[in-house]
Order: C-alpha cells, then sequence, then structure tokens
C-alpha cells in the first residue's frame, strides 16, 4: 500500500496548503457569526468545508467526508475523511495567529493517518496509525516530514500541560507543570507529540478537533485517554457527531497517566 499513502500524504499536503493560502489572505478581517452552540463560524470556515469536499470527492469518489460545517452523519463507506477547515476559528477571526487545518482519514471508523497544517507557523503535522486496523504501511508522526516523538521527562514546574478554556478548573488545586492554553484543540495535543508538552487535556472536543491528532499523536510515542466509559472509535454508521462531545487526555507516555489523570478526573462521564 506503499502508493497508496504517498498518494493521501501528497494530497493532503498540497489541499492543505491551496486552501491555506487563501485563509491567510482572508485572516484577521473575516467577520464571524456564532453558531447555535456558542462557537463561531466565519464565510472563510465555510468556503474552506467546500473546497475541501470539493477535492475529496474529485480525489477519492469512493471516499466518505465528515466535516464540521457541512456533514455530521457518518457514512456508511469504508474510508473516510473528517475534515475541519479552521481549527481555532475564534482566533482565526481575532487576528491571533494560531489557527490550523485539519484532515483526518478513517478505515472502517478509526482513524489511521492525520494531517494538521498551521498556516501561519508554516508547520504541517501528519502522522500513521494503524492500531487493529490489518492495514501496513509507513509509520511515525512527523512535523514537515521531520520525525517528532513525545518527551520522555519526568514532570516538574518547568515542564508544561495544555489546557482548553473549559478545563481551567484544574488549577483549583497546586499543578505540577506550567499550564499553557493555546485555543485550538489540534494544536493543543499536537504539542504533546512534538514533546513540547507532557500532556494536553480538551473538555469538550468534537470528533473534527481529534480525528487527525488520534493519529498523530500516537504514532508520536504518546498515550490517548478518552475521559468517557465508551471508547471513541471506531464510529457507528448512520450515528450525528454534530453536537457529540469526547474529553480527552494526552500524555507524553503511558507511565504518566496515573500521574495526570486524578487532576482532570472531574471531566470524566
Amino acid at each position: 500500500m506503499t502508493d497508496f499513502w504517498t498518494t493521501i500524504l501528497d494530497f493532503a499536503e498540497a489541499t492543505t496548503a491551496r486552501v491555506g493560502k487563501q485563509l491567510l489572505a482572508d485572516f484577521g478581517q473575516a467577520q464571524a457569526a456564532e453558531k447555535a452552540d456558542g462557537s463561531l463560524v466565519t464565510q472563510s470556515d465555510q468556503w474552506a468545508d467546500q473546497e475541501l469536499r470539493e477535492a475529496i470527492a474529485a480525489a477519492f469518489p469512493k471516499h466518505g467526508v465528515l466535516s464540521e460545517e457541512v456533514e455530521h452523519i457518518f457514512p456508511g463507506t469504508e474510508w473516510c475523511w473528517i475534515i475541519d477547515p479552521i481549527d481555532g476559528t475564534t482566533n482565526f477571526a481575532r487576528g491571533i495567529p494560531l489557527w490550523g487545518i485539519s484532515l483526518g482519514l478513517l478505515y472502517r471508523g478509526t482513524p489511521v493517518f492525520g494531517y494538521v497544517h498551521l498556516p501561519t507557523l508554516g508547520q504541517s503535522f501528519h502522522g500513521f496509525w494503524y492500531g487493529d486496523s490489518g492495514l501496513s504501511g509507513p509509520t511515525g508522526a512527523f512535523l514537515n516530514r521531520q520525525p517528532i516523538h513525545s518527551s520522555v521527562d519526568e514532570p516538574s514546574r518547568n515542564h508544561f500541560f495544555s489546557l482548553c478554556a473549559r478545563s481551567t478548573a484544574v488549577m483549583q488545586n497546586r499543578f505540577p507543570c506550567k499550564i499553557r492554553m493555546l485555543g485550538v484543540a489540534t494544536y493543543n495535543l499536537l504539542t504533546v507529540a512534538l514533546g513540547s508538552t507532557l500532556g494536553a487535556v480538551e473538555a469538550t472536543p468534537k470528533i473534527w478537533d481529534i480525528a487527525a491528532v488520534w493519529a498523530i499523536a500516537q504514532a508520536g510515542g504518546a498515550s490517548w485517554v478518552p475521559l468517557e466509559s465508551e471508547p471513541i472509535f471506531p464510529l457507528q454508521v448512520g450515528q450525528d457527531y454534530g453536537e457529540r462531545s469526547f474529553p480527552t487526555l494526552v500524555v507524553s507516555r503511558g507511565e504518566l497517566v496515573p500521574f495526570f489523570r486524578p487532576y482532570v478526573g472531574f471531566l470524566e462521564k
């Protein structure tokens, strides 16, 4: 399947670069409206969503698509892309240069490839994670095609842990690491795969926030901990994923799960 994965990677790279170039031109100028769930959306989100869906349909006509702005029901196709046209829309709309385009490719309901492009930083992450899918091919996690890996360090007051806006309650007690808050779910979790943070938590991410990072983070050596009783993947055909959240903890290695999990226990369902 080497040629297949090369095609997938080249497509993700070229498509997000093209869409990202236009989004850079719109950055800081887009007018934002509030959606029913309280999050923001811009015309740039809607344009990018359509561009990505059309590109996938043209390149992979047998693949399904689930997207933040349009398609929320998981289709009955063997392969399905999950796209977030702009992760970090509030940053994008307010002129903060930290936001990205996310593409996750699922096989039989579980992510096996992820690609996240952050145009303002000139950074593109990708990773392959086959789990028990039976697939084979290239392995590992990468930043700009260079290998990355999570940290092997022990927690200290000089190491970082990244929060989302809805998980700040962890600071009610003394926390063993320095806290950072980035405002972009994908990048928040990717910092663990990169080795920049020892852990990160997202209290209410949607499926398009985590599909790509599921593959990249684990390919980079990080441990993924769903903070609810039911597993996240595989997704179920016909299920509407528009409103469902998936509270998640990601840590740099499995040995640190019992260390950090008590701090985020209030998020568990």
